[in-house]
């Protein structure tokens, strides 16, 4: 049996190895598909859902679904590109998202597949508005969940990579967030070099490092000069 397979995304032919999701092998194709809760390194999620294509005429994650020889992929059509924009507004809507004042601006990557998106305001929902507690009591590291999207990239980070499960999902539904294992994160074994704290796991502004925060000035920010694309993700070739 052949162990690469062939498919199409918009009509463009791919090859993908047995066992790749479509993700995979559209970034070795070099076939941008969106993604917040994805990085590389970590175990596929699929919570955030803004990688959703069409696989012959089926709605699917393209970071879990396997690649299927000979299959019709959807990944920029209008109805493709609505959904995301709708899941992307939502994420906005959920949490508390101040770009001009967030240490984050220019580096995140919600904020950038916003302006990829063509999304300017996020007016179509009510905001929800949620306080929750900004803790500072680490003394290299701030965890301010308000500003949390709930990728789960820190969670699997600390869980797969550092092997010291810091971070845990608590709650539920609506309440549901980001929680530590100690009573607030100096109570942890938490580090600088760990890979959960590392600026490319956090795709927003949620986990930020003391003495990092306006790291460039405007201009010279990561998505200043290019738009989100496959360069995001340590160890990422930038194509676009």
């Amino acid at each position: 049996m052949s162990k690469i397979l062939k498919f199409e995304i918009d009509g463009v032919e791919i090859e993908a190895r047995r066992g790749q999701s479509i993700m995979q092998a559209a970034d070795d194709a070099g076939v941008y598909i969106p993604r917040l809760c994805d990085v590389e390194g970590l175990e596929p999620q699929g919570s955030c859902r803004v990688c959703v294509v069409k696989q012959n005429g089926r709605v699917v994650s393209a970071c879990t679904q396997p690649a299927i020889e000979g299959s019709q992929v959807e990944n920029e059509t209008e109805e493709i590109l609505g959904y995301r924009r709708d899941l992307v507004r939502m994420l906005y809507h959920e949490g508390n998202h101040l770009c001009p004042i967030c240490e984050a601006s220019g580096r995140c990557e919600l904020q950038a597949m916003g302006y990829r998106l063509g999304i300017t305001q996020a007016t179509k929902y009510p905001y929800l508005q949620p306080v929750r507690p900004v803790d500072a009591s680490h003394p290299d590291i701030v965890l301010d969940t308000n500003r949390c999207i709930l990728c789960g990239r820190c969670i699997r980070a600390s869980r797969d990579v550092d092997g010291k499960h810091v971070f845990e999902y608590v709650g539920r539904g609506i309440n549901k967030r980001v929680g530590v294992n100690g009573n607030r994160l100096a109570d942890t074994d938490v580090e600088l070099k760990d890979r959960a704290i590392d600026l490319a796991t956090c795709p927003v502004g949620c986990i930020i490092q003391k003495g990092q925060g306006f790291f460039a000035p405007i201009g010279e920010r990561q998505f200043d000069k290019r738009p989100i694309t496959l360069g995001v993700g340590p160890g990422k070739e930038k194509k676009t």
